[in-house]
């Protein structure tokens, strides 16, 4: 395992693992000619909800900046009129210290039969194990992080924004995972003791705390939507977004729907028809809980390295994030969501 992503054999039976990416592209699924008209995505109000997340300061738990940043995410939604809850829990990360967090699940049209959930993460990584100056600095965490939730605010405002003659027939969910970055990387980190080692023999993982939380403590209770959407590093200059391994086994229909739409708005730049490995993240959780999802995250599409080079360094600023890229991805999940 040369990445902490990249899925360990203790999870084969969840996940298909694969040696090197295929560098070979495939050709599309056809879908049809005409798109149901989706509202326009706006880039620059989403980059503002990602500047403003990292100008809280590092949204590590147990942190006064993570408190108000979750306070933040809650009073925005609220504010689009979505349903809001929390959902409290604590959890020991894998040095022994225990995370006081909480998921947020906000629901627009909760009253719909037929949801789609959008998932992101909105926690910071504690420490920059990937720096070669920086090592212990908590990150900013701008694409890792602030850009997914970036995302789904601004589909959350645009959606309420929609007079009743102009919504989609499908409720949506957006759910952000807490904790999911405070994991054990033994490439980084093998000088440390990962205190919860033992969770992978049964499907667990040291991280993604929140998701875990979640799938195993439902909300809302008894949670069947036809698919979810993971939005993981997807506002970084130049994105590129394979499909990843999990997400075609658990869900291939899903992830064929979203790559070729994206390339009939004209996002095959950003959404490669190529296929990547199976790594940990949310997804892994979500699809345990019976949720089939996908998973749009940032890939290297040559090379031996996975994740760009921004990936848990001090890096992750504001200086990587790109308005072309959240462009790509938030019409991208938009015209998905109208095409229910």
């Amino acid at each position: 395992m040369k990445l902490f992503r990249l899925a360990p054999l203790a999870l084969a039976a969840l996940l298909v693992l694969t040696g090197c990416p295929d560098k070979k592209t495939t050709t599309e699924v056809e879908t049809p000619d005409k798109l149901p008209v989706a509202p326009v995505f706006n880039p620059d109000s989403a980059y503002a909800f990602v500047a403003k997340q990292v100008a809280f300061g590092p949204r590590v738990p147990n942190t006064a900046p993570h408190v108000k940043t979750g306070d933040w995410l809650i009073s925005k939604f609220q504010s689009y009129g979505l349903t809001v809850r929390e959902q409290p829990f604590q959890a020991m990360a894998f040095d022994g210290k225990m995370l006081k967090a909480r998921n947020i699940v906000a629901q627009y049209q909760p009253q719909a039969a037929r949801r789609i959930a959008i998932f992101a993460h909105w926690d910071t990584r504690p420490f920059a194990d990937k720096d070669e100056k920086n090592k212990n600095a908590p990150l900013d965490g701008a694409s890792d992080g602030a850009s997914g939730v970036g995302v789904a605010l601004e589909m959350a405002r645009i959606l309420a924004a929609q007079p009743d003659s102009l919504t989609p027939a499908v409720g949506i969910d957006f759910i952000l995972f807490d904790a999911e970055d405070y994991g054990y990387d033994s490439s980084t980190q093998s000088e440390l003791t990962n205190q919860l080692a033992g969770l992978e023999s049964s499907g667990g993982s040291s991280w993604c705390l929140g998701s875990q939380y979640w799938a195993k403590n439902m909300m809302p209770a008894a949670y069947k939507p036809e698919y979810g959407i993971l939005l993981d590093m997807v506002g970084a200059k130049n994105g590129k977004f394979s499909r990843e391994d999990l997400s075609r086994q658990r869900a291939r229909d899903v992830v064929d729907k979203v790559w070729n739409i994206a390339a009939q708005i004209g996002y095959s730049d950003y959404f490669l028809f190529q296929d990547s490995p199976g790594i940990t993240d949310d997804h892994v959780f979500t699809n345990q809980a019976g949720v089939r999802t996908i998973d749009i995250i940032d890939h290297l599409p040559v090379g031996d390295d996975y994740f760009p080079a921004y990936h848990h360094t001090t890096d992750d600023n504001m200086s990587v994030i790109d308005k072309r890229t959240l462009k790509a991805v938030g019409q991208t999940v938009l015209q998905t969501i109208y095409g229910e």
